[in-house]
């Protein structure tokens, strides 16, 4: 991502001298993709973070300050965001599973941070309008439906994908019917975005791929795409159940059901959760990612059948 980091940094100055903080030392720049800009600002109270993101994602800001004014334990605190400008500023949230978690030899952290972030959406349904108003997209029932099997022909991801069509239609009726409200949904819940701080406390991160839809949704990318690859990235390694579980309770006990009556549409859901993936991680000009993902759905779609 090109940008203009003077501006930005001249905000970020302004925010932290309100807060009683100064720079100190080398403002680096670890991140510089097309989808955001990513500052390391050295401040006289620790590293702080400063994230620019492109106008296509300017809804990242604003909806991470309504993560953070909804459930402030759950995530990195926000110093200041502008979300007509895509900046946020925030404290350092420490380390990521994807660092613990080879450190550790050990997956467990998976099972509080899956419960912490089922937590989030729960507390998030009644704030649906505002994440729309926001900017963030709408992938809601049949809208994935109909953004999917435009994507597909536009992209031409092969006969496999096209002929998925019906039955991702099918999946969608299927969890419409689950009644499980519609939420946010990370849409890219992986090792990377999951951090824990010097005190123990687990922060989710990286809102941008966020979308308003049904939130188990995200459980395909963190069971399927990371967990279940087990600790030497193999394919079906670990059983991901526990996991699910854990995730699954929180919901079962805010909706006065068993956790088994949600199996169900968990399973739906980490299938259809590709659909997804494919039509809110496109990024134009780059459509290799996109087949991959397709190719994700299809696969679960035949172990489904």
């Amino acid at each position: 991502m090109t940008t203009d980091r003077e501006a930005p940094l001249l905000w970020a100055a302004t925010v932290l001298e309100g807060l009683g903080l100064e720079p100190v030392g080398q403002v680096g720049w670890p991140h510089l993709r097309r989808w955001s800009a990513l500052a390391r600002i050295p401040t006289t109270g620790g590293p702080v973070w400063l994230k620019v993101v492109p106008p296509e994602l300017r809804h990242e800001a604003a909806l991470t300050a309504l993560v953070a004014g909804r459930r402030p334990d759950a995530v990195v605190e926000v110093h200041g965001h502008e979300p007509d400008r895509g900046w946020l500023l925030m404290a350092d949230a420490g380390r990521s599973l994807r660092e613990l978690v080879p450190e550790e030899r050990d997956l467990s952290r998976w099972r509080p941070a899956l419960a912490l972030y089922a937590g989030v959406q729960r507390d998030l349904v009644g704030d649906v309008d505002a994440m729309l108003a926001a900017g963030v997209p709408d992938l809601r029932g049949d809208r994935l439906l109909t953004s999917y099997a435009a994507l597909v022909d536009d992209l031409d991801l092969g006969a496999d994908a096209r002929a998925a069509v019906p039955e991702v239609g099918g999946l969608v009726e299927a969890l419409a019917d689950s009644g499980v409200p519609d939420s946010v949904q990370h849409d890219d819940l992986h090792d990377a975005q999951v951090f824990v701080g010097a005190t123990g406390r687990m922060q989710i991160t990286d809102w941008g791929d966020a979308c308003v839809a049904h939130p188990f949704l995200s459980l395909a990318v963190t069971l399927d795409g990371v967990i279940g690859w087990g600790l030497d990235d193999v394919e079906g390694a670990e059983d991901v159940r526990p996991y699910q579980r854990s995730y699954l309770e929180v919901w079962a006990e805010h909706l006065g059901r068993a956790v088994a009556d949600l199996e169900a549409p968990a399973r739906a859901a980490r299938v259809l959760g590709w659909a997804c993936r494919v039509v809110n991680g496109h990024v134009p000009g780059d459509p290799e990612p996109t087949r991959a993902r397709a190719g994700m759905l299809v696969s679960g779609l035949r172990r489904a059948r």
